[in-house]
């Protein structure tokens, strides 16, 4: 029997971008598909916006519960084979879930964990540029969190394509997880998987959004406690499957490139790493600035330099997707005036 996929999207104030997220999950060339958009208690038009496409799309409303829980009631709605997870404001190619099950060229191994390659947007998807690293290939779990831990990766969410079966083994999304919760989750997944297929023409499309995205810490003591809770978990997750120095100097490499996050406004977490890099035979030095910003810390201090570092790329990207906005819309107008003609 044909495989069914559940093609699940959570929605929360996604009104601008919901249509165009459902209308590339009703294009898949694989045509068995069910399609659930859950309204997370959103405060805009999320919901009309989706019953727009009833009856081919399955709409379910629900008092606000982030993320994770959002991720979890959804996946109880769901009846497939499959799951593709899909965020409310990125895209898949129309192919991506045909390519990615027409790879296991009739594999009855329910447990591969099937991977994509991805690339960043704003607006103007054809413009988005796939730039390859090490985890665009099909590698072991172990490599694969050495590869993303140590050299400081990340694979977008709607890149995987899991089995029900490894759904179900991984267990739920992490509810106390609120900014890397798709990090944590599919490091279980891969546990459970043991390996990753990597389907290098099953694309996914990342749209690039403002601060204010659930992937974003910036100053929020809440998402700084979240963010720890699923540091210590990949460093666990990691150990669990070799115990090695090079395992130790990854887990160290992903607290370093992290610890800026937390150093020095938050000295409790910043002991907590501390002894859990001890626990690793390291340690942790203060955080180096980059060489762009180091030299605004003797001259208006510490806090105005980190400031500096972790605000000005997204000042840049605000500035970037602005004019994305702006060519965007022209390309519409332009396309609507030459329709005339």
């Amino acid at each position: 029997m044909i495989a069914l996929v559940s093609i699940l999207i959570p929605a929360y104030n996604a009104e601008n971008t919901l249509a165009e997220t459902i209308e590339s999950a009703l294009a898949q060339t694989w045509k068995r598909t069910e399609i659930i958009v859950l309204d997370d208690g959103s405060r805009d038009r999320t919901a009309e916006v989706a019953r727009r496409f009833e009856p081919r799309v399955k709409v379910v409303s629900m008092p606000n519960q982030g993320a994770a829980g959002a991720r979890n009631q959804l996946f109880r709605l769901s009846k497939g084979d499959f799951i593709q997870w899909l965020d409310a404001d990125d895209l898949l190619a129309p192919d991506k879930i045909e390519r990615q099950l027409v790879a296991l060229n009739g594999s009855q191994d329910k447990r591969v964990l099937l991977a994509s390659p991805w690339a960043p947007f704003f607006f103007r998807m054809g413009h988005a540029q796939f730039t390859p690293d090490s985890l665009w290939q099909s590698l072991t779990a172990l490599d694969w969190l050495l590869h993303k831990m140590g050299e400081n990766l990340y694979t977008q969410t709607a890149t995987w394509l899991t089995s029900r079966e490894l759904a179900e083994a991984a267990g739920p999304w992490d509810t106390r997880v609120l900014s890397d919760d798709d990090g944590e989750y599919f490091c279980r997944v891969l546990l459970a998987a043991g390996r990753t297929h990597f389907v290098p023409d099953a694309k996914v499309y990342y749209r690039t959004s403002a601060s204010s995205r659930l992937s974003y810490v910036g100053s929020s003591d809440r998402k700084k406690n979240a963010l720890l809770v699923s540091m210590k978990l990949h460093v666990q997750y990691l150990r669990s499957l070799e115990e090695s120095e090079r395992v130790r100097e990854a887990c160290l490499t992903y607290l370093r490139n992290w610890f800026l996050v937390f150093y020095p406004e938050r000295p409790d977490l910043v002991a907590e790493l501390q002894k859990l890099a001890v626990e690793l035979e390291g340690s942790l030095d203060a955080p180096a600035l980059r060489w762009k910003y180091a030299w605004i810390r003797p001259v208006f201090g510490w806090k105005a330099a980190k400031w500096a570092q972790l605000r000005l790329p997204e000042f840049k990207s605000s500035c970037l997707r602005s004019c994305d906005r702006t060519l965007y819309r022209l390309a519409g107008e332009r396309a609507v005036v030459n329709g005339r003609v």
